[in-house]
């Protein structure tokens, strides 16, 4: 493990202890949020069309509305939290909210500390430039600036590659950088900067990464909850079978992302 991960895994532990009532021995949680009535969710808001803020200040897209779902078929209501990207394992591990609807990938790093549901959906790592920039290649990212979101697996992958990066906050100023020429390349999620990119009419040039296989995003939940992880999954897969899922990425993303 290097040192990096261990950075990681050493803080998110750190913040999981110092929660007030997180012991290895606590009861599952599926009994307090049935009393409650309501499950936490939270996400970047900067994600679009995954989870971003609209115009009315509401957060809204692919990934609230799967988890508004679960948590309605679960008998609770959602309560969306918006948080940045790169402490979000910690909010969680902290109490802050009770699950991260968010995109996350699944890695086995972050297995180390939290449980995931799903994955309710894939992609693949893929690399953008402006047109005519002649970027189309991993070898041609070295000595270019590239641009990651701040605590995305795609900032580590990076690092490991020794590239010259900056880190942002969201998708949204990805985008921007790029097409300012404040960055020469972008590193993100497929779907997303091709929805987000094409719905603002922003030319670009993409391939996809070669050294990896795609991927599974899940949803994250405390560990030692199997009765929480058990309800969630058995609603994201009732919800896949009779079609509520399929309507759900038809209207936010255009296509099923499975």
């Amino acid at each position: 493990m290097n040192s990096r991960r261990m950075i990681l895994k050493t803080a998110v532990v750190a913040a999981g202890l110092a929660a007030t009532g997180l012991t290895a021995a606590s009861a599952d949680e599926l009994e307090t949020l049935k009393e409650e009535g309501v499950i936490r969710i939270a996400m970047s808001g900067a994600y679009p069309p995954f989870n971003f803020v609209n115009d009315q200040n509401e957060v809204v897209g692919f990934d609230p509305a799967i988890g508004a779902e679960i948590a309605d078929r679960m008998g609770l209501e959602a309560e969306i939290v918006t948080t940045a990207w790169d402490g979000i394992i910690g909010g969680l591990l902290a109490n802050k909210y009770d699950a991260i609807v968010g995109s996350m990938t699944i890695t086995e790093e972050r297995d180390e500390v939290v449980d995931f549901v799903g994955p309710y959906y894939s992609d693949k790592r893929a690399i953008f430039s402006n047109p005519g920039a002649g970027i189309d290649s991993l070898e041609d990212l070295e000595g270019v600036k590239v641009g990651l979101t701040l605590g995305e697996t795609h900032e580590e992958w990076a690092r490991e590659r020794g590239y010259d990066i900056n880190t942002y906050k969201g998708l949204p100023e990805l985008l921007l950088e790029l097409e300012n020429g404040r960055v020469d390349a972008i590193v993100n999620d497929s779907i997303a900067a091709i929805l987000a990119m094409t719905a603002k009419g922003q030319e670009y040039e993409m391939f996809a990464d070669p050294t990896t296989e795609p991927f599974g995003a899940g949803i994250a939940i405390r560990e030692g909850n199997p009765d929480l992880a058990a309800e969630m999954q058995a609603a994201l897969d009732s919800m896949m079978e009779d079609g509520t899922y399929l309507e759900i990425a038809e209207e936010w993303i255009g296509d099923d992302i499975r």
